[in-house]
């Protein structure tokens, strides 16, 4: 009889519950088994209790975040070995098909993003993550999880679709649609090059005040005022070299459209569940750049030595901790982000 663990399984939309499932093993010689001692939920895992993502299945584990232990490895692991602490990519990689040759490692032919998702993921006691070598970050013993768990997805999100794709600059006027922690996370990491404005965009006064705290130099309450006029107020008519959309939804994108300098670059953040207009009866000759991306994680390894040097602060963005059994309360309350204040969510094993 196979030895069993408790997860968050997915059964719909709107339906989840904290239930028994089989523990994982080891299914090929590239794979480990991992203990987990520290997760979150994303907001991609309430786009998916939306019904947002279809091709989840009736029955998944979900979540593709986590710090945990491994417990066990195929014959074909050499990066990790049992009892190493690990830092988990919400992006499984195998390093060798053409598209991970490119770095492309969110379109791996044989992973991508795949937990919690297409395969059992990481809001559970345990997790199989297939292609370890490439999938796993070894850890210091000493590491602060609360802090490492952000590095899953949240800031190399923010990093490499927000500022990266927005090709950030010295100088550069930034727009930040959206003060979640993906948009936080944005803010945070635009400041690697110096910009010389950063003005962020949000319909929750608590989220902007962080902001603030954070490093933006600007924020605007959607909720209260035409954001797209007080941009170009701010900008004395020029709009801003870069805007990023980290929410989703038609409205903020249309903010990013209307905001853009001649030559600015909009760069397309939030997971969208619906059809958005692009205007380009408009913006057919203003040499603007649109760009898309599902992280790669190509800059972990970067933004983990920036951490753990102290450069770095993840935990700036944790705002509630739980023990993993309470998870149907942690959901609760991280969708409800407005009325409890929530940014990231930290659940740890216990």
């Amino acid at each position: 009889m196979a030895e069993m663990m408790k997860a968050l399984v997915y059964h719909g939309p709107g339906r989840r519950g904290w239930e028994d499932k089989p523990k994982p093993a080891i299914v090929d010689g590239t794979d480990a088994v991992v203990r987990i001692t520290t997760t979150t939920i994303c907001g991609t895992d309430l786009h998916i209790l939306k019904g947002d993502v279809p091709e989840v299945p009736d029955g998944l584990i979900l979540g593709h975040e986590g710090v945990g232990v491994v417990e066990a490895v195929g014959a074909g692991v050499q990066a990790v070995k049992p009892g190493d602490k690990v830092l988990i990519s919400c992006i499984t990689a195998d390093g060798r098909c053409d598209f991970c040759r490119k770095g492309m490692y969110s379109h791996c032919r044989h992973g991508g993003w795949i937990l919690g998702h297409l395969i059992d993921g990481t809001q559970a006691e345990y997790v199989r993550i297939p292609h370890a070598d490439t999938s796993l970050y070894p850890l210091p013993s000493g590491a602060d999880e609360a802090a490492m768990v952000l590095l899953s997805d949240s800031l190399p999100t923010g990093f490499e679709c927000g500022v990266l794709n927005g090709r950030v600059q010295p100088g550069d006027t930034v727009a930040i649609i959206g003060a979640g922690p993906v948009g936080l996370a944005v803010l945070v990491t635009a400041q690697f090059f110096s910009p010389a404005e950063i003005i962020v965009i949000d319909v929750d006064a608590h989220r902007l005040h962080v902001a603030q705290t954070l490093g933006a130099t600007q924020t605007i309450n959607s909720a209260e005022t035409d954001a797209s006029a007080r941009v170009l107020e701010l900008t004395n008519g020029a709009g801003v070299d870069v805007a990023i959309e980290a929410v989703g939804i038609p409205a903020t994108f249309d903010i990013c459209q209307s905001i853009l300098t001649p030559g600015g670059r909009l760069a397309s953040v939030g997971v969208f569940g619906v059809p958005v207009t692009f205007h380009i009866e408009k913006l057919w000759a203003h040499n603007i750049q649109l760009t898309t991306r599902l992280v790669d994680t190509v800059t972990t390894p970067m933004l983990l030595k920036l951490a753990l040097a102290g450069r770095l602060n993840p935990k700036q963005l944790v705002t509630h901790s739980f023990k993993l059994p309470d998870i149907l309360n942690a959901y609760d309350t991280f969708g409800n982000a407005a009325r409890e204040h929530a940014l990231k969510v930290v659940l740890t094993a216990g």
